[in-house]
């Protein structure tokens, strides 16, 4: 039997497309390996959103062609730079763009003639790498909000959502499979359903029916564009308990003049009257956030202000990183670039702020009993916990905590918060 190995970068998007590729060498008889010594194929699913993840691809490309296997390349990194990597890294066997996705069995075909030309990448066959309890479900593709700074569009198109019959089907299929938690996700979830001309659906609606697949104990919702989070969504997550109450809500920034230039809509008053709504309506609403520092025209009172408004809205989870200038986009020509070493300050800055701010936050949950899932255990024999409080993307801080008895992943328990750190939680298993 041949093995197949995956290599997959970048976002959680980018993992279900990996998982849909498996899928098809799964189908055509492959055994799935993590060693790539083992492998007789090694696909490596790329990241091409900013300079960092760029340079990670490639070093992943050159670290699995020294295994001298077949090597396939797919991804963000070949869609936008296909010509370039054929060119420079012409060692690979085959590139596929995101484009041609729908004819991977047939280009993989002519590379090796193991597979059946006829089964293709197909989401019902997906192969889940998340765990026997734990899946993202994605939602549509592509973005239109076309913020100044961002390659995504030029990668992935503008935004199309998925079926919504398809989603429900693949979510009970799921479900049934002894899945118990989804995360849905998209580049922008809050605008799912516009782009429909005859079916008139949107994210509460798609939401709504997610919520009657019962089997389903938890779903959790992931980034939200701030002016396309309607009060009707709000107060659905704070009534249904299996939904949530965290809002992942990337704002990139809080000063106005800022966000204007970054082509985002919504101003500092607009988040802080959003922010405030939010937690007012669902007292435990969990705030998640990311910010970007040195934009083009970003000053250092500009970050002093930022953090100032961090430390106002208080945020539970926040993660930053310094802006990548990528070719393409508006922003990349703007001339007020700002150097890189003022970049790394402000970054270290903003998050020696945000570790007061989350300890704080942090300290206000001793006490209180979580009920989540059992997703793994530390080097020490600590259990690990998901619950409302952290997604499960490795963002977020863990939660530790103790049992008298022996448990599994995917169990459900009550755990009760006894202490808390700059980003982590330690807690003790109690009785249902």
């Amino acid at each position: 039997m041949k093995k197949v190995g995956i290599v997959s970068l970048g976002c959680m998007k980018n993992l279900v497309d990996s998982e849909n590729i498996l899928g098809l060498f799964d189908r055509n008889g492959y055994e799935i390996t993590n060693n790539p010594k083992e492998a007789d194929v090694i696909l490596i699913n790329t990241c091409g959103f900013i300079e960092s993840s760029k340079k990670e691809s490639i070093e992943n490309i050159l670290e699995m062609l020294s295994y001298k296997k077949k090597v396939v390349v797919t991804g963000c990194l070949v869609e936008r730079y296909l010509d370039e990597l054929k060119k420079e890294i012409p060692e690979v066997d085959l590139y596929i763009p995101i484009r041609e996705y729908e004819k991977f069995n047939k280009k993989f075909y002519v590379l090796d003639n193991s597979v059946d030309p006829s089964i293709g990448v197909d989401d019902e066959y997906r192969i889940v790498s998340t765990g026997p309890y734990s899946a993202y479900l994605k939602i549509g593709e592509g973005c239109d909000n076309r913020c100044s700074y961002c390659a995504i569009p030029l990668i992935r198109g503008g935004f199309k959502s998925r079926d919504y019959d398809a989603i429900i089907k693949e979510a009970k299929e799921l479900a049934s499979s002894g899945i118990k938690e989804i995360v849905v996700l998209e580049q922008d979830t809050t605008k799912y359903g516009i782009d429909f001309k005859d079916k008139k659906v949107n994210i509460v609606d798609l939401l709504k029916g997610l919520l009657e697949i019962k089997e389903l104990e938890y779903i959790r919702l992931l980034y939200l564009y701030p002016d396309e989070i309607s009060d009707e969504l709000i107060d659905l997550i704070g009534k249904e308990s299996r939904l949530t109450p965290y809002f992942d809500i990337p704002i990139q920034h809080s000063e106005s003049h800022i966000l204007k230039d970054m082509y985002r809509r919504g101003d500092k008053e607009f988040l802080i009257n959003l922010f405030t709504k939010i937690r007012k309506r669902v007292p435990n609403a969990i705030l998640r956030t990311t910010v970007m520092v040195g934009f083009p025209g970003e000053k250092e009172e500009d970050v002093d202000n930022l953090i100032k408004f961090i430390e106002e809205v208080k945020f539970d989870h926040l993660g930053a990183f310094t802006y990548s200038q990528e070719e393409g986009t508006p922003a990349a020509l703007f001339t007020n670039q700002v150097n890189e070493d003022d970049k790394k300050k402000r970054l270290a800055k903003v998050m020696k702020a945000q570790q007061k701010v989350s300890y704080i936050q942090n300290k206000k949950h001793i006490g209180e009993v979580m009920r989540g899932l059992v997703v793994g255990k530390d080097d020490h024999g600590n259990n690990l916990l998901r619950s409302y409080w952290n997604a499960p993307d490795d963002v977020d801080g863990k939660i530790f905590f103790t049992s008298k008895k022996e448990l599994h992943n995917g169990d459900i328990v009550k755990v009760k918060i006894t202490d808390a750190f700059v980003y982590d939680l330690m807690g003790e298993e109690v009785d249902e």
